[in-house]
C-alpha cells in the first residue's frame, strides 16, 4: 500500500493515467488546438523505474511535464497552471492530485494530500530547449552536442532525460532530443571505457598494499571503490547510463552480467582478509575483462590476473585495457586528451553534479593534454 492508502502502481503508469484521464481532456477543452508534448521525465525514482511504496512519502504521485513551443509557453503557461488548479479532479486512481508543501526549509518537499480547494498540482510547463538547458547545461535541443558538452553531463542527468516516458508529442522536438541523447557517440563511448579501466588500474594494487601496512579498513574501502567502478564499467559496456549511488546497485542488477558477478562482489566486500578480498576481485576483473574483449571495441587483451610488478599483489593491470581502447579513439578532441573522462569519472560531489552550467564551464576550462 502507498501512504495514500491506494494499492501501489508504478509512478510512470500513474502519470500516464493522470495525463490521459485528467490533464489532456482539460487542455483539449480549455486550449483547443494547442500543440504540446506530455511526459514524465527528469528527477524522481519512477523515471528510472525504481520507485516503491516508500517513494510516495515525498514528491511522488500524479506528476507531469508539459512542453510547449517557446511562444506558446510565454502566452499560455500561467493560464494552464491556473486552469489545472481549478479543474483537475481531486483524485486519480485513489491518489490525491494535490501536493501539500512542508514549509520546512530543511525538508522542502510536497506530499500528496486531499484538498477541498484549488489543486496544488505537479504539472510543470516548459519549452524543450529551456528544459534541456536546465537539465544538461546545453544551449539548444536542436544542436548536436560537442565532445566537451557530452563529457560535462552527469550520467544521472542523461538517464533522467532519456528515461521515463513520453505520453504524447505533438511537437516532435522532445522525442527527437531524447533519441539523440539516448547514448554517447561511438568515440566518446570508447574514450569513457578507456577512462573507466584507467580508474581501476590506479587503485587495484592498493587492496594489498593497504593491508601490508596493517590498514585492513583501508584495504576494504579500496575494494568497495573498485566494486563500484566495475559496476559502472559494466553499465558502460551495456550502453546504460549509470544512476547516482542510491540506484547504482539496482541498475547493475538488471544487467545480464550481474548474475555472474554478484557472488564475487559480495565475497570481496564481505572478506575479512586482503588475500580473500583480492582473489574475489580478480575473479571479477577477469570476467569483466572477457566482456570487454567480447565487445569487439578493442584488440583483445589477456584477461588473466598477474602480479603487480615485483610486489606480491594480484591484479589485472587494467591500464592494458585502457590503452587498447584509447588506441581506437580517433576523435582529435579526445585523442590528445589524458584519460580524465567525464564529470562522473573525476567528481562525485552531489552539489557540483547538480550544477550543469558549472560543469559545462569546468569541462571547457580543463586542459587534458
Amino acid at each position: 500500500m502507498t501512504i495514500s492508502g491506494a494499492p501501489f502502481m508504478p509512478g510512470i503508469e500513474l502519470s500516464e493515467v493522470f495525463y490521459e484521464e485528467a490533464v489532456e481532456p482539460i487542455l483539449r477543452d480549455a486550449f483547443p488546438g494547442l500543440r504540446h508534448a506530455a511526459a514524465r521525465i527528469g528527477s524522481g525514482s519512477e523515471v528510472l523505474g525504481f520507485d516503491t511504496p516508500r517513494s510516495a512519502d515525498h514528491e511522488w504521485g500524479p506528476r507531469l511535464e508539459l512542453f510547449l513551443t517557446a511562444e506558446d509557453k510565454a502566452q499560455h503557461a500561467a493560464a494552464i497552471r491556473r486552469t489545472l488548479a481549478q479543474k483537475l479532479p481531486k483524485h486519480v486512481r485513489g491518489r490525491p492530485t494535490h501536493f501539500e508543501e512542508s514549509g520546512d526549509p530543511l525538508d522542502p518537499v510536497g506530499r500528496m494530500q486531499p484538498t477541498d480547494g484549488p489543486v496544488n498540482h505537479r504539472v510543470d510547463v516548459y519549452d524543450v530547449d529551456e528544459w534541456l538547458s536546465a537539465q544538461l547545461g546545453v544551449p539548444s535541443a536542436g544542436a548536436e552536442l560537442t565532445t566537451r558538452e557530452w563529457l560535462a553531463i552527469p550520467q544521472q542527468r542523461l538517464a533522467e532525460a532519456t528515461g521515463g516516458a513520453v505520453f504524447h508529442d505533438g511537437l516532435g522536438t522532445l522525442t527527437d532530443a531524447r533519441r539523440r541523447l539516448a547514448w554517447y557517440p561511438d568515440q566518446v563511448w570508447r574514450y569513457l571505457l578507456a577512462c573507466q579501466w584507467q580508474r581501476i588500474s590506479q587503485e587495484e594494487a592498493f587492496v594489498g598494499r593497504c593491508a601490508e601496512v596493517g590498514d585492513d579498513i583501508g584495504s576494504a574501502v579500496v575494494a568497495a571503490r573498485l566494486v563500484r567502478d566495475l559496476m559502472r564499467l559494466c553499465l558502460l559496456l551495456e550502453r546504460r547510463y549509470a544512476p547516482y549511488g542510491k540506484w547504482l546497485g539496482s541498475a547493475f542488477s538488471r544487467l545480464p552480467a550481474a548474475t555472474s558477478l554478484k557472488p564475487a562482489f559480495r565475497a570481496a566486500l564481505a572478506a575479512t582478509d586482503h588475500r580473500t578480498r583480492e582473489a574475489h576481485l580478480c575473479d571479477a576483473y577477469e570476467f569483466v575483462a572477457a566482456l570487454q574483449n567480447a565487445s569487439g571495441l578493442n584488440t583483445p587483451v589477456d584477461p588473466k590476473r598477474r602480479p603487480y610488478h615485483s610486489r606480491p599483489f594480484q591484479v589485472l593491470r587494467a591500464e592494458r585495457f585502457a590503452q587498447a581502447l584509447a588506441a581506437t579513439v580517433t576523435d582529435p578532441d579526445l585523442r590528445t586528451s589524458a584519460l580524465v573522462g567525464s564529470v562522473d569519472q573525476w567528481a562525485d560531489s552531489t552539489d557540483l553534479l547538480n550544477q550543469p552550467q558549472a560543469l559545462q564551464a569546468a569541462a571547457r576550462a580543463l586542459t587534458w593534454e
